[in-house]
């Protein structure tokens, strides 16, 4: 196999997880490095919990990340790419049966007529003896009438393939080095086809890399005990071997194993959260595998240059959020205001949605933000936090948290009103954040106050948050007008509360 083909395979029988994301991005980055193909195929064939829409979520998943492939199913208006298809499961049984019957007439598969009741009950004998589960092999040599006694009870077989006793299959992982297991391991002969005909995943997975040329498997380390039997069927199929890398777990931070019970796992989450495709991306990349180098911002560009399948760690690769939160924000930062904009409408009119705001803002409105909220953004849908103040008609500050520990309620309504006279006077006409900041410094000199009391007192008082864009630019983006009718709306809470006290 000089040509390198590889492929991800998703069941979808749930949403895009990190898992396979991170699995189709390594694939997708050593084949465009390489030169080679890359292949996306819908393993189908689970019809009981396979839906339309987790395949919809993961095709809009890969999408988003910017995962192209170069032979895949029809998906909606497009047609289906590649002389390897169909890139269907359910519509290569055909295949399946036609490699099943092949292995039957070479006594490499047989049929097997073991009830579930029957393998239940030698289950618990082994466990009961402390002997290891596996299939017996009592259907393996069964004569033609001990076949035909069973089919006239009704008995519908499956078929099963022959795992070779006392045999070590030996491989060399592109990232895990030399393996071995031993066949005793594997559980007894293996069910290829059940009962009504439709494959199970360990024949389909070979005999499609087989048809489809694969020359490397690149997929998660919870698949490295399966790759013996994958290689039996490639042997008895009679099929080149394909190069095999087990990629290392995604864990959380305390290294179990990451779950959708347990962890966030979805991409789609992590994309309603505000998290950026070049984000997102750079950082699956850096999940088991690194340039060597202190860089961690990445283009895809710059991945798919750099990108080695064997500097990929075999040990597992700790998912840190925090990390990801920092690698979204540098990315922000990277925006065009025009791009950034884009991406910031629909987290707004989420808020809009959602009574969170009074007003969806204009590209006017949302521009002249920019250059506060850019170099803030943590995530995307963190803008509502930031400025979402500024779309309210009526603000209603918590007289607690304008409050300083210094100051009593009737203290911070005083300054405030000094505040709101000294503010007053710098007038429309000079409403800048440099000409709002000395007067206000000047006023907290001449009182002897703490600067942080007085601003803290200003900052809730006019955005009802203890944590803000920068006060005097916030003062600005607000306007002369808005900020002194919530100075007022503060004071006169305070003075009511103040007025209360005993």
């Amino acid at each position: 196999m000089s040509e390198v083909r590889v492929r991800i395979a998703p069941s979808p029988t749930g949403p895009l997880h990190l898992g396979t994301a991170r699995t189709a991005l390594f694939n997708f980055l050593f084949a465009r490095h390489t030169g080679g193909t890359f292949i996306f195929r819908l393993e189908d064939t689970d019809q009981a919990r396979s839906t339309e829409a987790y395949e919809l979520d993961i095709l809009e998943g890969l999408h988003w990340l910017g995962i192209r492939w170069d032979e895949g199913p029809g998906i909606g208006d497009e047609p289906e790419r590649g002389s390897y298809g169909p890139y269907r499961q359910m519509q290569r049984l055909e295949r399946y049966e036609e490699a099943a019957t092949r292995l039957l007439a070479q006594d490499q598969a047989y049929y097997c007529y073991c009830t579930p009741g029957e393998l239940e009950a030698e289950r618990r004998r082994q466990e009961a003896a402390r002997e290891t589960v596996r299939y017996s092999g009592r259907c393996a040599h069964l004569t033609p009438a001990e076949r035909g006694a069973f089919e006239a009870e009704g008995r519908r077989p499956v078929v099963r393939f022959r795992i070779p006793p006392n045999r070590t299959i030996a491989f060399d992982d592109i990232v895990r080095g030399h393996v071995e297991i031993d066949t005793a391991a594997l559980g007894g002969d293996l069910v290829i086809l059940r009962s009504d005909g439709t494959p199970l995943y360990h024949f389909t997975v070979a005999v499609d890399d087989a048809a489809m040329a694969i020359s490397h498997v690149i997929r998660g380390e919870d698949h490295l005990s399966n790759t013996p039997k994958h290689i039996l069927l490639f042997e008895a199929m009679g099929a080149p071997i394909p190069q095999f890398a087990h990629l290392p777990l995604i864990l959380n931070p305390d290294r179990t194993k990451m779950s959708k019970r347990k962890s966030q796992t979805a991409v789609a989450d992590y994309r309603a959260q505000g998290f950026i495709p070049e984000a997102f991306v750079n950082y699956l990349a850096l999940l088991g595998w690194s340039t060597g180098t202190e860089e961690e911002v990445l283009s895809q560009a710059e991945l798919i240059e750099r990108f080695d399948l064997s500097t990929v760690n075999s040990a597992g690769a700790v998912f840190d959020r925090e990390r990801l939160v920092w690698l979204n924000g540098q990315w922000i930062r990277r925006l065009s205001p025009d791009d950034l904009m884009d991406r910031l409408r629909p987290f707004l009119q989420a808020d809009l949605d959602a009574g969170r705001i009074d007003w969806l803002p204009s590209d006017e409105e949302i521009r002249a933000l920019l250059y506060v909220v850019q170099e803030r953004l943590p995530t995307l849908a963190a803008v509502g936090d930031l400025i979402r103040f500024l779309f309210v008609k009526n603000l209603d500050p918590d007289v607690a948290a304008m409050v300083p520990k210094r100051w009593d309620a009737a203290t911070t309504a005083a300054a405030l009103s000094a505040a709101r006279r000294t503010i007053a006077d710098v007038g429309r006409v000079c409403w800048e954040a440099d000409e709002i900041e000395p007067p206000l410094r000047s006023l907290v000199e001449d009182r002897r106050w703490q600067a942080g009391d007085l601003f803290m007192a200003i900052r809730v008082a006019v955005t009802g948050r203890t944590a803000s864009p920068p006060l005097f630019d916030t003062m600005v983006a607000l306007g002369y007008e808005r900020t002194l009718a919530r100075l007022d709306r503060a004071i006169e809470k305070l003075e009511a509360q103040a007025a209360a006290a005993p």
